[in-house]
Formats: structure tokens, C-alpha cells, sequence
């Protein structure tokens, strides 16, 4: 077996170029598998902690049918002290109002809701605060802006105690929040202009919202999990909607988490296909440079067989090279994917996502490449190994 492998190195040496030529199909393939698969799952790592930044604690509930027993914000403040696993609950409708302040006019989306949103929605106040309990009880007319909203209507984010109207009721600013890229609502809301209201203020203010509450968020208490909240509310809901789960939709995070796994895993085994299909390329391509030395060497397989070696000896000399030269080119695929994967990184650094090369990944393509050199060596060390000597020395003689 040493003699094998030292036979080997001598060969790859001696072909210096041709060798390198041979590896590139090997090289290539395998910075595919490793640098595709590692970027996934970076991306998938980056993109996953984006989710659970967005209120990993966050139920959300709507109610399609309250069977005559329609949930009020009394019935919310009810569950909030009597339900273990819930820490805040929160309700919230929306509709669109034409805004007017001092700089210009124009259409916003108007939250209405209650104290404990700011928390669950992890929103930020650039100036000023946000809706308390007295403001829903009172149903005053105050309302937070978003720095877009703040800037557009007013001109300027520091705007607290101005007002606007909204469908022509006078409202007073008494907090602006920043367009917070962590928060749920600023993604989907990005470059919008958004009002918070009292729940009980928008009741007034829009048609389309009812004090009965078909939808809100739940937050988890800090010790229990996202999972236990779930199952809380959704025991709650049954019960108070005669065991009918179709009257309900309870949904969390992890429907998100899931679905992006899911995604990420299809991704992962259809780049993973590509790359091992580029393996067989480079496959192809030692099979075919193994049968041109083979050919180059006939006579030298027909000396050692003159003097004593026997069908195994060849079959592992051969065989023993084109798997040397796979594992070559696979190291140097595997060095050469960890110094794009650092280039990336330092690239995409101020984006907050970090690549680095996959153990698994690495495993597997050390394995896929010692196979491919196995199967696609086989056939060349066979046709050196079944020569017959007298054929071989007669070759070009």
C-alpha cells in the first residue's frame, strides 16, 4: 500500500501541469459543494436570527367565529392576570386614514391598540413615550408617529405636543418611534407613514373597527417558552369557543422558522446536486486522463509483471493514483472555499452575516471525492492490471 501511494506521488510529480489540468474538475466541484451549501447556511443562520429578533415571544391570534361570545378589552385584561404562561396581551385593528400636519398631507395606516404592543412589537421611541392605560380608558385622541409619518407631515422628528389630523380629527403627538428594522411592523411598513392610536380613540375614528376583537398578539412570560404561551391561549380559546379550533388561528414565530427550514433544506439538496454532478464531471475527467497513462505506461506494466507483480500490485498502483489525485484536488478545493468564504464575510460584514465552512459539508465532499476516485479509477487500474505481459512489452517496441 505505501509502495502504492509513494508510486503515485512520483506519477503526479512527474506531470506536473497535466496533474494540476486533471485536479481542476475536482478543485472546481468541490468549492461548489462546499462554498453553495456553506453560503446557505449562513444565510439561513442570518435569516433565522432576523426572526427570532422579531418578537420571538409573539403569539398572534384572530378569531374567525366567537360563537356569540364575541372578546372585548375587558375579556383581554381578564386573561392578562388570570392565564399562567401570559405575560401581556395586546390588541390591535388597523385601517387608513388621509393624514394632514403643518408640512404636507397624506394616506397612513393607523394601528389601534394598547400599552403592551410596544413591548411585543419591540418598537423603540426615538423621542417623547407611547400609549398608556389612562389614554385607552379615556379614549383620547394622542397618538405615536412614526419618524417617516414625523418627517412627512411635520417636517421635523422632534414633534411631540404638535398635532395632526387624521380624516380630520385633531390628534396630539405624544411620541415618535423609529423606523426600527428589528421590529415586525417597521418591515412591512418600511417607507410608510404609521399612526398609533388607542384602540378605544380608533373606534371612533373608523368604521371597520368594532369593540369586539378578533385579533391580538399574546407575549410570553420571560420563563416560558413560545411553545407553552401557544398552548395557553389556544387552551383558553377552545374552551371559551365550545372546543371549536376552527373558530380560531393561533400562529407564533416558529411557523416562520419552520417554513424557512423547509426552504433552506430544498435549497441546500438542489445546490448540493449541482455541485456533486460538477464532482462526476471532474470524475470523468480523471477516469480519462488515467486511461491515457495507462496507455503511456503499458511497457512499464509489462516489466513489473515480468518480474513478479501480480494483478493486485498493478490494480492498486493505478487505482492508488487516481484517488491521490481526487484527494488532491479535493484539500485544495476545501482550502481554496475557506478563502472565499473570508472574502465574503469581510464583504458582507456590515450586514451582520457571517459564512464559514461547514464540517458536515467538508466531510462529505472528502468522502464523495475518495468514492468518485475509486469508482473512476477502477476501470483504468483494471485494464493495467489484466495486461499480459508479452502484449504489454511488445506496446511500441
Amino acid at each position: 500500500m505505501m509502495m502504492s501511494f509513494k508510486m503515485a506521488i512520483r506519477s503526479i510529480s512527474s506531470n506536473k501541469l497535466r496533474s494540476v489540468l486533471t485536479m481542476l474538475g475536482i478543485i472546481i466541484g468541490v468549492m461548489a459543494l462546499v462554498v453553495l451549501v456553506s453560503l446557505v447556511d449562513g444565510a439561513t443562520s442570518s435569516v433565522t436570527d432576523r426572526i427570532l429578533s422579531l418578537g420571538s415571544n409573539m403569539v398572534t391570534v384572530n378569531i374567525s367565529d366567537d360563537k356569540g361570545k364575541p372578546v372585548t378589552l375587558n375579556t383581554l385584561k381578564e386573561w392578562t392576570g388570570s392565564v399562567e404562561k401570559l405575560s401581556v396581551i395586546a390588541p390591535y385593528a388597523q385601517d387608513t386614514a388621509t393624514g394632514k400636519g403643518k408640512n404636507g398631507n397624506g394616506s397612513l395606516i393607523v394601528y389601534g391598540t394598547t400599552p403592551p404592543y410596544y413591548d411585543i412589537q419591540d418598537l423603540q421611541l426615538a423621542m417623547g413615550r407611547f400609549l398608556k392605560n389612562t389614554d385607552v380608558d379615556n379614549n383620547s385622541y394622542v397618538c405615536v408617529i412614526n419618524e417617516t409619518c414625523a418627517e412627512e407631515l411635520i417636517g421635523y422628528a422632534d414633534c411631540v405636543g404638535d398635532t395632526i389630523t387624521l380624516d380630520g380629527t385633531r390628534y396630539t403627538v405624544v411620541g415618535v418611534v423609529t423606523n426600527n428594522e428589528n421590529s415586525l411592523t417597521a418591515i412591512f411598513s418600511s417607507g410608510t407613514m404609521v399612526a398609533y392610536v388607542p384602540y378605544t380613540s380608533l373606534l371612533r375614528l373608523s368604521d371597520k373597527v368594532s369593540t369586539e376583537i378578533t385579533s391580538f398578539y399574546v407575549g410570553a412570560e420571560e420563563e416560558s417558552t413560545i411553545a407553552e404561551a401557544e398552548e395557553a391561549i389556544t387552551n383558553v380559546l377552545m374552551e371559551r369557543f365550545e372546543e371549536d379550533d376552527e373558530a380560531f388561528k393561533v400562529s407564533s414565530q416558529d411557523i416562520l422558522e419552520d417554513t424557512m427550514e423547509e426552504i433552506t433544506s430544498i435549497l441546500t439538496i438542489l445546490l448540493g446536486g449541482i455541485a456533486a454532478i460538477s464532482l462526476i464531471v471532474g470524475g470523468i475527467g480523471i477516469m480519462n486522463i488515467m486511461l491515457v497513462t495507462v496507455t503511456e505506461r503499458t511497457r512499464e506494466i509489462g516489466i513489473r509483471k515480468a518480474i513478479g507483480a501480480n494483478r493486485k500490485t498493478i490494480l492498486m498502483q493505478f487505482l492508488m493514483e487516481a484517488v491521490v489525485i481526487c484527494m488532491f484536488g479535493c484539500a485544495i478545493g476545501i482550502f481554496m472555499s475557506w478563502a472565499i468564504l473570508q472574502i465574503v464575510t469581510t464583504i458582507v460584514s456590515s450586514m451582520g452575516m457571517k459564512f464559514s465552512l461547514d464540517l458536515g459539508v467538508v466531510l462529505i465532499a472528502v468522502v464523495f471525492c475518495f468514492v468518485i476516485g475509486v469508482l473512476f479509477g477502477l476501470y483504468p487500474a483494471n485494464k493495467a492490471a489484466k495486461m499480459k505481459p508479452i502484449d504489454a512489452l511488445h506496446y511500441g517496441g
